[in-house]
């Protein structure tokens, strides 16, 4: 049973890190930040939960039948991640690429207490305790001087590229080759940024990111040696009831410091063919995902290429609904629509394919997913891009970037995408590549 007690609440940046600062003495937490950005299909301002009371952890193997498993018998709120490559659950595939994270496939733990904050309170779900406990962390949190000054982590750390410049660029024509044959007609393909033997401070790294991107689906999250220092703009699948929500991105443009520039930009975005036919692409991906266990004839399309404004970038952004039965199970709608389209391509299995030929390390929590479920079986799940990703035992850092590669695509434009999404990890990791 969960004692459940609300409190006038406030965020500020200045409450946010206090919460995260205080969260710190546990071995689990996830932090769930919408940063104030309006989002028609929101909840929550910010979710925190930390303190595992049951958790599961497993590689792919029968990974989606564990999860429902756990998530119907524990009949309660669950957190934790999906790794891109629990695709090798789903179909007939696998993953030998290099491997420097080392993160289970899947983990999801029951948290001890979560807090859910609105405009003007935040909601206390503390399990198997007395109200007593909350009245004295919510004191304790409200008292912690937390400095907001600049990060003392270790800086000018070394960044290395798995693939190279002139191996990327071959790469992406060989992937052009497969398009004119008729294998696939767009594919994702990602790169990966690394460092090894590196320390850094991750709640320090996280909110400094945050600080730059401000993304609606921003995640702190930290699992006893693992990390997800995540500012991600793009929500994958979430369910309200009998209502499932996803919201693909392809298409980016650069912010520009000019105004009417910038404008121009976002129009020019907007208008793009190139752009456009990447994302309309995977919205369509999308909708036959969702047709999997949708009702029938309930599959819409609410919004297609509308373009979002973040801190970094302009966004393209479709977004699909549908309505399901109430009796469907939650795991099953991510079962029939995991992978994320966007970080994959079309057909899906062809593309997965290519993607595990072409790309040099093993994507793992990049490109899958954050998020929680609720008692109800509700859930919402974000797309772990433009992250940093980091085992604190081995050392081991990382972040990816990747883009989309059609028949329209220009390799070097393809190359300076990448680099432009991964401006923000970059400066935070105080690297020049």
């Amino acid at each position: 049973m969960r004692t459940v007690k609300k409190y006038p609440f406030s965020l500020t940046e200045y409450s946010k890190t206090q919460l995260l600062q205080w969260a710190q003495q546990f071995d689990e937490v996830v932090w769930m930040d919408s940063n104030n950005y309006s989002q028609k299909h929101q909840t929550y301002q910010a979710i925190l939960a930390v303190d595992a009371f049951t958790s599961i952890k497993t590689d792919a193997y029968n990974a989606f039948d564990k999860l429902k498993d756990y998530q119907t018998t524990t009949a309660d709120w669950i957190f934790g991640y999906l790794t891109y490559d629990l695709k090798n659950d789903v179909e007939k595939l696998n993953s030998n690429n290099f491997d420097g994270l080392g993160f289970p496939d899947l983990y999801f733990f029951q948290p001890k207490k979560i807090f859910l904050f609105s405009e003007s309170n935040v909601e206390l779900h503390y399990l198997n305790m007395v109200a007593d406990e909350m009245d004295n962390d919510f004191h304790t949190i409200s008292k912690i001087n937390q400095s907001l000054e600049e990060s003392t982590y270790q800086k000018n750390i070394k960044i290395s590229i798995r693939t190279s410049k002139d191996n990327y660029l071959q790469k992406v024509e060989e992937v052009l080759e497969h398009i004119k044959r008729g294998d696939i007609y767009e594919v994702n393909i990602c790169q990966e940024f690394y460092s090894e033997d590196a320390e850094i401070n991750p709640l320090e790294a996280f909110i400094q990111l945050n600080r730059i991107s401000k993304p609606p689906f921003s995640v702190f999250l930290k699992l006893n040696d693992i990390f997800a220092l995540s500012a991600s703009p793009e929500r994958y699948l979430k369910r309200t009831g009998t209502t499932v929500v996803s919201q693909p991105i392809k298409g980016t443009a650069k912010r520009l410091k000019n105004k009417k520039d910038d404008l121009k930009m976002a129009q020019q975005l907007a208008k793009d063919p190139k752009e456009r036919s990447e994302n309309i692409m995977i919205t369509d991906l999308v909708r036959n995902d969702l047709s999997r266990i949708a009702e029938k004839g309930s599959v819409t399309v609410e919004e297609l290429c509308t373009i979002y404004t973040f801190e970094q970038v302009h966004q393209m952004i479709s977004t699909v609904t549908c309505s399901v039965a109430q009796n469907t199970s939650s795991v099953e709608i991510l079962r029939n629509t995991f992978p994320m389209g966007s970080m994959t391509g079309a057909p899906k299995i062809s593309a997965m394919q290519i993607i595990e030929e072409t790309e040099d390390a093993k994507r793992g929590l990049y490109s899958g997913a954050i998020g929680y479920f609720s008692p109800s079986g509700d859930f919402d799940f974000n797309v772990v891009i433009r992250s940093i990703l980091y085992n604190s035992s081995t050392k081991y850092v990382s972040f990816s970037v990747g883009g989309a590669i059609t028949i329209n695509s220009v390799p070097e434009r393809e190359y300076e995408e990448c680099l432009l999404k991964a401006k923000a990890m970059r400066e935070v990791l105080n690297n020049s590549l």
